[in-house]
């Protein structure tokens, strides 16, 4: 082989999912050197781009047309697919990947008026789509036939939805996975245009949360988490997310408003409490958990008894706040309950840290750990008979008082209007406002001089120092802010669930906020970033409600996709630019890697 003058990319004519043979031994050179490992090349099936279309397009057409089929004859499994005409349950889901499946097909072709539908025109989201379709068509036929007791129970329409799933992928991965053609130039839209987009998304944003959010039975919720999965892959795949990135970078403010008024108009699409209340934990979740990003995203402690603040505040704030079981017998508003609860946080953050943080790595973490154990032992003890009567033990502080901030009462339903918001909804709002001040103190805390310093401390504490960075300090820093925050949110969570006791606040358990839940939230949703927490502490809050048709198999279910998670995605869902640089390693634009002798 001519070494001399290799080839650097793809000879004339070849086209671009057939690399050439030396880049193929160039990629391998370069990933054992480095210790990755390659990902395997999945084979093209040998069908021209035009019959491939046609396959994707015909497929998926089959397999929107079974959905108004009955996939089932009995009414045993639910969602009612029983019926022929209309989709319902699951179908929906199916139905919903059929028809993007046929859109995007068409956009990445270059179709007049679906171009924009597809900024890099690459059948790699097709390909998602196609597999998102299948994946959800696929899980509802076996578990119609496992609940059911075998496949005799599916009806004409199951077996056509799942062959023509299969046909669409096949035929999607028949096309070529680069550019079908050169992207024409992008012609700017105005001003109104692009706002009009940017309120698009979010409002289809708050519609698939409330779908999600409001799934009747966990199989429809695992359909719904398959389809969303795939479907957000195939968006960044397609452009589109990074399209919209550049919008909401461009309009700021408008996308500010936008996405805190898609979030309080939440609870007004809600009927009952019963998900409202979902909602409410889900922020009092991610807050504590943007808390906690502060201490391990930001400063890198790997602080495993975090919850004990969120306890700090919610204990502070029960005994203060009017409760008959509380033995301080003193009523504050809400207003003062909240910075007591806060502040008892940040004197137990600083208490705690201060010596503690010294240490590093697995000494912190379990020096953490046992700060949390003590903190639920010692409430439980406080009972008057094992210790000072202060807790009520493992009684808690039930009884507490709704709010009533300037005589509105956030236990009665109020009428503004023709609006109506029920008791937990005046709770939701309460805590957007104070997800929305965490997300500020989060922001300004990490763009500041301190937040670089906690930065700089992450990714190397012995430079850092080295270079006039005082460690402990900015350290405890850290973690008397993520213990104000937690305890802070905690306030809030004493008054919504009405009754504190020693067993909210445990290092690990089937229910969050735990310790392990959190940290999970943070690693899994992006360390470091705002949304990713957000996001993950969502996920990890709806995914053990959702999956008790699981039973016993409920932590099995969860703990292999955090796994499968992490295999994939070890940077996190949304994770920051310098955190997916240091789990990936960039393309390599110089000159081919030597090889070695042996290699030769």
């Amino acid at each position: 082989m001519n070494r001399k003058n290799p080839p650097t990319g793809t000879t004339p004519g070849t086209p671009d999912d057939h690399p050439h043979p030396y880049d193929a031994a160039r990629t391998a050179h370069t990933t054992r050197a480095s210790g990755i490992r390659a990902i395997p090349h999945i084979p093209r099936i040998p069908l021209s781009p035009a019959t491939a279309r046609i396959t994707v397009i015909g497929g998926a057409v089959l397999t929107l047309a079974s959905t108004f089929l009955a996939w089932t004859w009995t009414h045993a499994f639910p969602g009612n697919l029983t019926v022929t005409g209309y989709p319902g349950g699951l179908q929906v889901l199916t139905l919903t990947g059929a028809i993007l499946t046929i859109a995007h097909t068409l956009a990445a072709s270059g179709t007049p008026g679906l171009s924009r539908l597809s900024p890099t025109r690459s059948h790699t989201a097709t390909r998602h789509l196609a597999l998102g379709t299948l994946a959800t068509t696929w899980y509802t036929l076996i578990t119609i036939a496992v609940q059911l007791g075998g496949i005799v129970n599916l009806e004409p329409g199951g077996y056509l939805a799942g062959a023509a799933s299969l046909i669409t992928l096949l035929g999607a991965l028949a096309l070529p996975t680069g550019q079908t053609t050169p992207p024409p130039p992008t012609q700017p839209l105005p001003p109104w245009a692009e706002i009009l987009i940017i309120a698009a998304a979010f409002g289809t944003g708050l519609y698939v949360l409330t779908y999600g959010i409001g799934t009747a039975y966990g199989e429809l919720f695992t359909g719904f988490l398959l389809l969303t999965g795939f479907t957000t892959a195939a968006l960044a795949k397609a452009g589109l997310i990074t399209r919209l990135s550049q919008l909401t970078a461009k309009h700021r403010r408008i996308t500010i408003t936008a996405a805190f008024t898609a979030a309080a108009l939440f609870p007004l699409t809600q009927d009952t409490d019963e998900y409202t209340l979902i909602a409410v934990n889900i922020l009092i979740f991610a807050t504590v958990a943007l808390g906690l990003n502060v201490v391990v995203g930001l400063a890198g402690l790997l602080d495993l008894g975090y919850v004990a603040f969120l306890g700090v505040g919610a204990y502070t704030a029960a005994l203060v706040s009017g409760s008959t079981a509380s033995t301080l017998h003193i009523h504050f508003p809400f207003w003062a309950a909240a910075l007591t609860g806060a502040a008892a946080s940040l004197v137990f953050g600083v208490l705690i840290g201060a010596p503690t943080l010294r240490l590093r790595g697995d000494y912190l973490a379990i020096v953490t750990l046992g700060f949390g154990e003590i903190f639920r032992i010692a409430v439980g003890n406080l009972n008057g008979e094992s210790g000072p009567s202060v807790t009520n033990g493992p009684n808690g502080i039930p009884n507490i008082p709704n709010l009533n901030i300037l005589g509105y009462n956030f236990g009665d339903t109020h009428t503004l209007g023709s609006l109506t918001l029920n008791p937990f909804a005046n709770y939701y709002l309460l805590m957007l406002l104070v997800t929305l001040l965490v997300i500020l103190v989060f922001s300004r805390a990490g763009n500041s001089r301190i937040g670089r310093a906690w930065i700089a401390i992450r990714e190397d504490e012995t430079a850092a120092t080295a270079m006039g960075i005082n460690g402990f300090r900015v350290k405890l820093i850290a973690f008397a802010l993520g213990a104000t925050l937690a305890g802070l949110a905690g306030t809030v969570q004493a008054h919504v669930s009405t009754t504190v006791v020693p067993e909210q606040y445990v290092f690990a358990g089937p229910v969050p906020p735990n310790s392990a839940f959190l940290l999970a939230a943070v690693i899994l949703g992006g360390m470091g970033t705002i949304t990713g927490p957000l996001l993950g502490a969502a996920l990890l809050y709806l995914i053990p409600a959702k999956l008790q048709f699981l039973q016993d198999y409920q932590l099995l279910a969860f703990g292999a996709a955090l796994i499968l998670l992490m295999r994939f995605r070890p940077e996190g869902i949304i994770p920051n630019r310098r955190q997916q640089l240091e789990f990936h390693e960039p393309p390599a634009t110089a000159g081919p890697t030597p090889l070695t002798k042996a290699e030769a």
